[in-house]
């Protein structure tokens, strides 16, 4: 008899920046939790932002955080995440480049890890208002890493460059998974 692994609330970043972005994060998200051990528990508002590193004359961002409840484990939750990435057409050749979608694990329970295939919580999180800022509008009461992720937005480097925010809230968020 094999056992069921617990329930992990983990914390997903979502970006875009070329082709219909809207679409592909709608259909990011509703791909991210088609599986039996991800369940979707939260989902931000859209918002738009100003690349933050990589080449210069990139187009605008689309970004959203999504908490989801898995008992996927982290490095099974990152294939998850690349493969729907490679599914909406990601590539990966210049650093911090354009790119159709984005998917980083933020955090995952209380896990740390300082492996560089995946460093847990993600090791710039806590420096950028396009995953803090939506993460805030989602879950006033989130914290990272013992600090208030809404207090962290608002020092964020880049928070200036956010300028709306967007509902996706159209995709509905699942039943939780039975323990």
């Amino acid at each position: 008899m094999s056992t069921v692994r617990p329930l992990v609330r983990a914390i997903l970043a979502l970006g875009s920046n070329l082709g219909e972005r809207q679409g592909t994060l709608h259909s990011a998200v509703a791909e991210l939790v088609d599986r039996p051990e991800v369940r979707l528990q939260n989902v931000s508002p859209v918002v738009t932002t100003k690349p933050v590193g990589g080449p210069a004359g990139q187009p605008d961002f689309l970004n959203m955080v999504i908490a989801i409840d898995t008992r996927l484990t982290p490095e099974e939750l990152l294939a998850h995440c690349q493969a729907v990435e490679l599914a909406h057409h990601r590539i990966r050749e210049v650093r911090w480049a354009a790119r159709t979608l984005d998917v980083d694990i933020i955090s995952y329970g209380d896990v740390r890890s300082d492996d560089p295939v995946l460093t847990l919580p993600h090791p710039r999180a806590a420096e950028r208002a396009f995953v803090l800022y939506p993460w805030s509008l989602m879950d006033p009461n989130a914290t990272l890493e013992g600090q208030s992720v809404a207090a962290l937005a608002a020092v964020a480097a880049d928070m200036p460059g956010i300028t709306h925010a967007q509902d996706i809230s159209t995709v509905q968020k699942a039943a939780p998974l039975s323990e």
